[in-house]
């Protein structure tokens, strides 16, 4: 199988015995190599001299004069940024255990940043042998997703910026302004990914630039669960079976997950017998049964049962998957580490 998502930096970490990836030099470099910290053409000459000396030596400590010193105040805010960012990745032995940390207080650093390393994960866990189906699933828990229902009932999800990219570059400058206008931009033409194109996703994984149907029998929903399954057991050592459902069952209706904040408060109102906007209820997308092989890890008021998960765009049409929740909010016995 040739690489993929070779830009991430999977490459440049180590792995400790269990498969958990561990913080390299090399990989804190390309952090600084990304365009907000590179230096230009007006970075004073303090500014380069922080930059070179960071990636002589990433982990060493920044003082506040250090940053001060520099005249950009965007670039002593990247630094800032950066600097926060570093401590984030080494407060725990793993990046997966800094990962988990980063969920256990309000986030403080930048989305970007913490898709990065969600990318970072999942291409460890998906290793060497994903399929095309599964690594475009894999993407819905890294990037904003377009959703677009088609008159014949198909979900079709794209990569927002890529349907961005492909309507600016069909429009143009006007184009640009239609946007800023509020007009909706023209559909942008991508490529479907199926059983006659699959192998093409390896060239073009930098890209993002296939589409998914999420209805129910398609592949892409299979090759999520399949996705989630692996998540789960990478983080958690527990191991679990994912599966599209159409419904709820109430007797079974003991505990539910939300993999996005739209369908976390719909889940959570009509798991409390409230009444759910009608137009909030049709923006859901899909719904999965999870259950876990060995009943004795979870919560003994769970044992047994299923978890329910769901996904849901926004006002939008936005769909902004949070795998975190999968990891924080399952009922397990014993507490993620």
């Amino acid at each position: 199988m040739p690489d993929f998502w070779t830009g991430c930096g999977w490459h440049l970490l180590q792995r400790a015995p269990d498969g958990q990836l561990l913080v390299t030099d090399d990989f804190l470099r390309s952090l600084l190599l990304r365009p907000e910290l590179a230096p230009v053409a007006e970075s004073c000459d303090a500014e380069r001299a922080l930059h070179h000396a960071l990636l002589d030596a990433p982990r060493q400590a920044v003082d506040a004069a250090r940053l001060q010193a520099l005249a950009d105040e965007d670039a002593r805010a990247n630094y800032q940024v950066w600097l926060r960012f570093r401590e984030r990745l080494l407060v725990r032995p793993t990046l997966e255990g800094s990962y988990l940390q980063l969920f256990r207080a309000d986030v403080d650093v930048p989305p970007v940043l913490v898709h990065l390393l969600t990318q970072v994960i999942l291409r460890q866990v998906l290793g060497d042998e994903a399929t095309p189906m599964e690594a475009r699933a894999a993407e819905m828990l890294f990037r904003t997703q377009r959703i677009a229902i088609q008159d014949d009932g198909h979900v079709m999800a794209a990569d927002e910026q890529t349907v961005e990219r492909q309507a600016q570059a069909s429009f143009g400058g006007i184009g640009e302004l239609l946007r800023q206008a509020g007009a909706m931009p023209r559909t942008a033409e991508l490529d479907v990914l199926g059983d006659d194109n699959a192998d093409g996703y390896w060239a073009r994984s930098e890209a993002h630039d296939f589409v998914i149907s999420l209805n129910h029998g398609q592949p892409a929903l299979a090759a999520l669960c399949r996705v989630i399954e692996r998540w789960v057991k990478h983080f958690l050592a527990v191991d679990v079976r994912v599966q599209p459902e159409g419904e709820i069952d109430d007797e079974q209706w003991v505990w539910h997950v939300g993999l996005d904040a739209q369908a976390s408060a719909v889940l959570n109102a009509l798991y409390q017998g409230e009444e759910v906007d009608p137009a909030q209820g049709k923006r859901m997308l899909c719904l999965f049964r999870l259950d876990f092989d060995e009943p004795q890890v979870v919560l003994p008021q769970v044992a047994g049962h299923p978890v329910y998960l769901a996904m849901a765009m926004d006002e939008a049409n936005r769909l902004r998957l949070k795998p975190q929740n999968l990891l924080l909010n399952l009922p397990l016995a014993r507490p993620a580490a």
